[in-house]
C-alpha cells in the first residue's frame, strides 16, 4: 500500500506543499484586512503579460495636488517569493497611501509564484512589467488614463522583502541611465527590507528573535521553495555577494535607498549590500527603524516609524528627480 500522502511545507496559511508533489493554493489573502478605497485614489487591472496572463494594478490620485505629471513609482509586492499578491489588502492600502502621499502613479505587478515556478521567474516577470511601461510610452494607441498623468522620465523601481530582491536584480540588470527603457528613465531604487540570502548565516539571522514576524523557519522555507532546483542560497539572484554574483563594483548604478526595521533578522544583510556598495562608490543611503519588525510599514501604515519612512522616499523621488 502506498504511503498517504503528507503535508511537507506550509506557507502563512495560503499555501501547502504536498509528499506527492501536489500544492494547495488558496485565493485568499494572508492578512485578512479591511480595505480603505475612500475614492481619493482612482484604480485599475491591467494585463502586461499575457502569456502567463499577469496583471499590474495602477493607481493615481484622483485629484491632483499638481497640474505637472506625477513620478511612476512601481511597488513590487512581498511573500518570500511564494505568495503575495497586487490585490491583496495589505499590498493594495499601501499603494494607495503611497499614490496619495508620493502624489503619483503607483505600478503594483504580480509575477510568477514559486514552488510552481521558481526562481528566475519572477525577476523575469518584473522586467516586464518595466516593458510594458516603455511599451505605453512609446505606443500610438497608449492607454490615457495612463499617459495623461504619468512622467516617464521620473520612475522610481520599488520592492517590499522578495521585491526588493527583484528591485536589486533590476537596478542591476537596467543599470544607470536604464537606457534600454528609453524613454522611460529609472531614477532611483527603494528596497524595502529586501529579501536577500545566503549559505553562511548572518549574526542576527543565527542569534534575533525567534518569535519575529519573518523568523529564520519561513526565511529558509521561502528560499527551499523558490531557489532552482540543485542551487543554493548563494545563486546569484539570492545572495548579491556570492561566489557567482556580478561584482556590483564594476557595474554603474542608479541611486538606491535601502530602508530596514531593526528587529528584522534580514536587517544584516541589506546593512553590508548598503556598506559594499558605498566603499564602491554608489550613490546609496541606507535607513534602519529601531525595534521594526520585518514589514512594519503595511501591518501599521499609521505609526510613526511608517510616517518617517515615507518621509524619506518622498525626499528621495524629489532629491533624483532633476
Amino acid at each position: 500500500m502506498e504511503d498517504a500522502k503528507y503535508e511537507v511545507e506550509e506557507c502563512r496559511g495560503v499555501l501547502r506543499v504536498y509528499s506527492d508533489g501536489t500544492i494547495l493554493r488558496l485565493t485568499k489573502p494572508s492578512f485578512e484586512v479591511p480595505i480603505h478605497d475612500d475614492g481619493s485614489i482612482l484604480w485599475k487591472d491591467v494585463v502586461f503579460q499575457a502569456m502567463h496572463n499577469l496583471q499590474l494594478r495602477l493607481y493615481k490620485p484622483a485629484s491632483p495636488i499638481s497640474a505637472a505629471k506625477l513620478p511612476v513609482f512601481y511597488y513590487i509586492h512581498g511573500g518570500g517569493f511564494c505568495i503575495g499578491s497586487r490585490a491583496w489588502p495589505n499590498c493594495q492600502n499601501y499603494c494607495f497611501k503611497l499614490a496619495s502621499e508620493l502624489q503619483a502613479v503607483v505600478i503594483s505587478p504580480d509575477y510568477r509564484l514559486a514552488p510552481e515556478n521558481r526562481l528566475p521567474a519572477a525577476i523575469e516577470d518584473g522586467y516586464a512589467a518595466m516593458k510594458w511601461l516603455q511599451d505605453q510610452a512609446v505606443s500610438n494607441k497608449p492607454d490615457t488614463w495612463l499617459t495623461d498623468v504619468a512622467d516617464f522620465s521620473r520612475v522610481f523601481i520599488s520592492g517590499d522583502s522578495a521585491g526588493g530582491n527583484i528591485a536589486h536584480n533590476l537596478a542591476v540588470r537596467l543599470q544607470a541611465g536604464s537606457v534600454e527603457l528609453d524613454p522611460v528613465r529609472v531614477r532611483g531604487y527603494v528596497y524595502l527590507l529586501p529579501f536577500f540570502g545566503g549559505t553562511i548565516r548572518t549574526k542576527f539571522e543565527a542569534e534575533g528573535p525567534k518569535d519575529a514576524f519573518l523568523n529564520i523557519e519561513l526565511i529558509d522555507r521561502f528560499w527551499r521553495l523558490s531557489i532552482p532546483i540543485g542551487s543554493t542560497t548563494d545563486h546569484p539572484l539570492v545572495n548579491p555577494f556570492g561566489p557567482n554574483s556580478p561584482n556590483l563594483e564594476n557595474i554603474d548604478l542608479d541611486p538606491i535607498l535601502v530602508l530596514v526595521g531593526g528587529c528584522d533578522l534580514l536587517k544584516d544583510r541589506a546593512q553590508d549590500y548598503a556598506n559594499r556598495l558605498k566603499n564602491y562608490g554608489k550613490n546609496i543611503e541606507y535607513v534602519e527603524f529601531e525595534g521594526q519588525q520585518h514589514g512594519f510599514f503595511t501591518i501599521n501604515p499609521n505609526s510613526e516609524s511608517s510616517k518617517k519612512l515615507m518621509l524619506i522616499i518622498k525626499k528621495f523621488i524629489q532629491d533624483n528627480s532633476s
